[in-house]
């Protein structure tokens, strides 16, 4: 990723993307399992922020099965034979990151490889108010009955979204 402060995730990293995990989100922590899940079954989707003094952030996305986000803290083992969109499971930044186009930079540089990969979509939960940054990168709510149940265990306002690729 030319020109940006994102690398590759490591399990090393672990501690603090605990920590920044805790700041972003209070009410709910996956476990440090989770992170060595997704290293373990898609390292090119773990990203970490380099800052001045350590992580400032990071991303998990992988391929995924499309309208079926997997559920809060729970380990995967495996990606699908079929995936039918690239999910993003989770993007979190410390305040000190906020506002530097770091989230867009990501964002942009995994559409660009999920399209290249013959990827159609990209997924997500947002969670946190999020809503509005999804959305102005090319994100939708989707709406289907069948995951009003799932979504509620993301936490209140939790809203499934949507983007189209294109392929390069």
């Amino acid at each position: 990723m030319a020109a940006t402060n994102w690398r590759q995730m490591t399990a090393a990293d672990l501690p603090e993307l605990l920590a920044i995990q805790e700041e972003a989100y209070p009410w709910h922590q996956e476990t440090a399992d989770v992170f060595l899940d997704r290293l373990a079954i898609y390292p090119q989707g773990c990203l970490a922020l380099r800052g001045e003094t350590g992580i400032d952030g990071y991303i998990l996305s992988h391929p995924w099965a499309a309208d079926e986000p997997p559920p809060l803290d729970s380990k995967l083992g495996a990606l699908p034979n079929r995936p039918g969109t690239y999910y993003l499971h989770d993007l979190a930044l410390l305040k000190r990151a906020y506002g530097k186009g770091h989230g867009a930079r990501v964002v942009r540089h995994l559409a660009e490889a999920a399209g290249t990969n013959g990827f159609r979509t990209m997924s997500l939960v947002a969670v946190n108010q999020s809503q509005p940054f999804w959305e102005l990168h090319g994100f939708s709510v989707r709406s289907t009955p069948e995951l009003d149940a799932k979504l509620k265990t993301y936490g209140g306002g939790a809203v499934f979204m949507t983007r189209p690729l294109s392929h390069a």
